[in-house]
């Protein structure tokens, strides 16, 4: 015998949700409703991300489906992410692989995401194959989608993390881009040291840690208790790493390239002075989010200025 979803049982579990479920800000797509339709699917056996499974009806399940059900949902009540339960999480329309080895790509990450790709996409315009890498990648969700939307550009994906690497190879493999990306491991931009990379970057693109490490212990157990804290952990005041990318960027950027990263709340200000500062770049800019703070900073590459 079989359930179909929009039943009692169905009905209880939604309940369950709107009453405990605790929905994070950074997390938009997330609903009681839309939970409860991804985590019925995935108990059905499916993997899929909160957005695709709400393009499809969720079939029906029989009792060992509502048994994983249940537990879906006590596992979710107890702040496991969705992401991690799904396994799939969405990024600029790409559906990608998710697990606790990487951070969660999040809406603030797609809008660094559509600003860099308008740059590299205006650089492949100008006849060029652009050049485009990818620090503290993570996943692999911003490499992927540069290298998806923009087939000429040559795109270099780079992390600390070994781990946080090889689901990133995974990513690239599921969407047959493995042949698009180059995956390197080390800290920040020193994979890219050397004659052979100065100079020649279009879009240098990063979403790097920006929390203060003092505030590691105070973020939602659903962020610390389940995410990597290594992807969160900006140093003493959170932007050691914004600044330790403002400096060392100019070196690898041709004239004209972009430096491009997501910073966190109240940062942009600061950050943005200190790039207008720099003789290095001649353009900087902000991207505001819906609530008109800054979240994105684009730094240009001046000319005549090579070596800095």
């Amino acid at each position: 015998m079989t359930t179909d979803f929009g039943g009692p049982r169905c009905l209880d579990g939604l309940e369950r949700l709107r009453a405990s479920l605790r929905i994070l800000p950074d997390k938009p797509e997330e609903t009681p409703e839309t939970a409860l339709r991804a985590l019925w699917c995935r108990a059905a056996g499916l993997y899929l991300s909160v957005q695709a499974a709400q393009l499809r009806e969720p079939p029906p399940l029989d009792a060992a489906g509502l048994e994983r059900l249940d537990a879906l949902i006590a596992r979710r009540l107890a702040g496991e992410p969705l992401a991690y339960l799904l396994e799939r999480q969405r990024f600029m329309d790409l559906e990608l692989l998710a697990r606790p080895s990487a951070l969660i790509p999040r809406r603030e990450t797609e809008m660094l995401g559509e600003a860099a790709l308008d740059l590299l996409r205006q650089a492949a315009a100008a006849g060029a194959s652009p050049c485009c890498i990818d620090v503290c990648c993570g996943s692999g969700n911003l490499a992927l989608a540069m290298a998806r939307a923009v087939p000429a550009a040559r795109v270099h994906g780079a992390d600390l993390s070994a781990q946080a690497l090889e689901l990133a190879r995974e990513n690239a493999a599921q969407l047959g881009l493995e042949q698009r990306v180059h995956w390197h491991e080390g800290d920040l931009l020193a994979p890219f040291d050397g004659a052979t990379w100065a100079g020649t970057v279009d879009v240098l693109i990063s979403a790097p840690p920006y929390i203060s490490s003092a505030r590691l212990d105070t973020m939602p157990r659903e962020i610390i208790g389940f995410e990597p804290a290594m992807a969160f952990d900006g140093g003493a005041f959170g932007v050691g790493i914004l600044m330790r990318l403002l400096r060392q960027a100019p070196e690898l950027l041709r004239a004209g390239g972009w430096l491009c990263v997501e910073v966190g709340l109240g940062q942009g200000g600061a950050m943005a002075q200190l790039a207008r500062r720099d003789a290095r770049y001649d353009e900087v800019r902000a991207v505001l989010d819906e609530q008109g703070h800054e979240r994105v900073l684009l730094a240009r590459r001046a000319a005549g200025r090579q070596g800095g």
